[in-house]
């Protein structure tokens, strides 16, 4: 047994113990509703195309002979806008899942939408990974008990789920199972509008959160490709693993109605926050143009892992993951690969691969969180293990900073000076983009479910080479290099000055952090 497996052998025997203590207050938490769960259908082409929804996407695509249109969504105030304009705009159907929903000025919004949707006669289904759902089991439970409105929770345990340390301790008996969630992002309107990426519900991720916020990335799908991503939303709507959220938790009948006052209220009295006005000047100004800017049209491939995987006992073959997919699909970049990822752990495989790329000639870049920035300190220590490595083969680093220079504000749309990378995308040569939910991680590949659309365009992949472009900014990001004596160093912008720091930003704790995770060898989680 290694060194990591003894401690967390000592630690699960620690917390099984404790465990063992608290389950009498982990009890009380325990919901054994029966609650009937039905299977649910995609909408079928003729449902679809009696929506304003359907009928626009389908006049909208009639030139391109059957192609799919993409639109990448940068900004976080367009992202956050997009979806109160589906909300509003969908005549039958609104399906959403997501990893985390958050209690903030955009959640309350989005979920009065919803139930204003519920009561135009829309079914909305919303289905929640189970720790996203940890201590909002009322307001979850009350926005199902409209009879339009479905919740349900993937993976969920019906012990502990007050609170996020219940949890916890309630998952350790399970937790070859429960440190696998269910990561996938996904808006579809009517089917015929989707939405994929990696933003979860939550002000951070729509440019409205104070200090930070992520720097994040939609793709809106239109055409053939949606009718792939609906199907995903089905298989995992009827899986066992989705549970209906009032099996856990008890609404009143009608709970909804206070729900819906409620936020009613509460937008009464901060309608006029900052943000709001903001958004209102944003799209009153005749010069900001259309929320979606140009569609870009090509062939889409829409791909998911299985939403059994969960369940799956051990590490899955690659060829069973999306990850394995996906690899199948891009095959070997001849030209460049452009690597964004919010966490990237590439491990000794993925690192022996870029750097054969690398040696044939291809110019590969990657842009990731700095450790200043991150806000998995953890992750970025497994990620040092592989930098140099990367270097040496001639493989671009580029790192987000924390604290974007005066004057750039809005670059990459994060809506403040304070930020963190949280867009997960690849460029393939000059002609492909993936847009989804997974990181360049061994979580992303082997442990959580992801979801994503493998894009065929060149003007779509000049778009988001541009944006990178951005990003590599020197006011934005740090340029990773070596000296030729092979030192490390971080070159940015300070002032208005070009500056070659020699030590890794980041606190101390930060270096801690990272030091932590080499120490304990957590990179296979991670």
């Amino acid at each position: 047994m290694t060194t990591a497996e003894s401690l967390a052998a000592a630690w699960a025997r620690g917390a099984v113990v404790t465990l063992l203590a608290a389950l009498p207050w982990l009890l009380a938490g325990c919901a054994g509703n029966p609650v009937p769960r039905e299977h649910g259908a995609a909408m079928t082409p003729d449902e679809i195309e009696t929506t304003w929804l359907g009928q626009w996407a389908a006049q909208s695509a009639a030139p391109s002979d059957g192609l799919s249109g993409f639109a990448l969504v940068s900004s976080g105030q367009d992202a956050f806008s997009l979806r109160v304009l589906l909300s509003e705009q969908a005549d039958k159907r609104l399906d959403i899942q997501t990893y985390l929903m958050g209690d903030g000025l955009t959640t309350r919004v989005l979920l009065a939408r919803l139930l204003d949707a519920a009561e135009r006669g829309v079914n909305v289904r919303l289905l929640l990974d189970d720790v996203g759902a940890v201590g909002q089991g009322r307001r979850l439970a009350a926005l199902d008990s409209h009879p339009s409105v479905e919740v349900r929770v993937y993976n969920p345990l019906s012990l502990g789920r007050g609170h996020l340390t219940t949890r916890v301790l309630a998952s350790i008996p399970q937790a070859g199972r429960q440190h696998r969630r269910m990561h996938n992002k996904l808006w579809l309107a009517d089917g015929a509008v989707a939405l994929v990426g990696g933003r979860n519900l939550g002000d951070e991720y729509y440019s409205a959160s104070e200090p930070r916020n992520f720097s994040d990335l939609d793709m809106m799908t239109i055409g053939p490709v949606v009718e792939p991503l609906a199907r995903s939303f089905s298989l995992y709507w009827n899986h066992g693993l989705a549970q209906p959220i009032g099996r856990y938790h008890r609404a009143e009948e009608g709970a909804w109605r206070e729900l819906r006052a409620s936020l009613g209220e509460w937008f009464g009295d901060n309608g006029d926050d900052d943000y709001f006005t903001g958004l209102r000047d944003r799209y009153a100004d005749a010069e900001q143009g259309p929320l979606v800017g140009r569609l870009h049209w090509g062939e889409g491939v829409a791909l998911w892992d299985p939403p059994g995987k969960l369940a799956w006992p051990g590490r899955p073959a690659l060829a069973r993951t999306m990850a394995g997919e996906l690899l199948a699909e891009v095959g070997d970049p001849r030209e460049r690969l452009v690597v964004i990822s919010a966490y990237f752990v590439p491990g000794k495989a993925g690192t022996q691969y870029l750097r054969a790329l690398a040696d044939g000639g291809v110019e590969v870049a990657v842009f990731t969180n700095s450790l200043e920035a991150t806000d998995v300190p953890l992750v970025h220590g497994a990620y040092q293990v592989h930098r140099g490595g990367l270097l040496q083969s001639g493989i671009q680093l580029h790192e987000l900073r924390a604290e974007q220079e005066p004057g750039s504000e809005g670059e990459i749309s994060v809506g403040g000076s304070a930020s963190a990378l949280h867009i997960k995308a690849l460029g393939i040569d000059n002609d492909r983009v993936f847009v989804g939910s997974a990181n360049a991680d061994p979580r992303s590949v082997w442990w959580n479910t992801e979801v994503g659309v493998l894009a065929h365009s060149e003007s779509l992949a000049a778009e988001l080479q541009g944006l990178v472009d951005l990003g590599k900014n020197p006011t934005l990001s740090y340029r990773v290099d070596r000296t030729e004596s092979g030192q490390r160093y971080w070159q940015t912008e300070i002032g208005g000055e070009s500056v070659r720091l020699m030590g890794e930003p980041g606190g101390v704790w930060r270096h801690l952090g990272a030091a932590l995770s080499r120490w304990l060898r957590l990179e296979p989680l991670l």
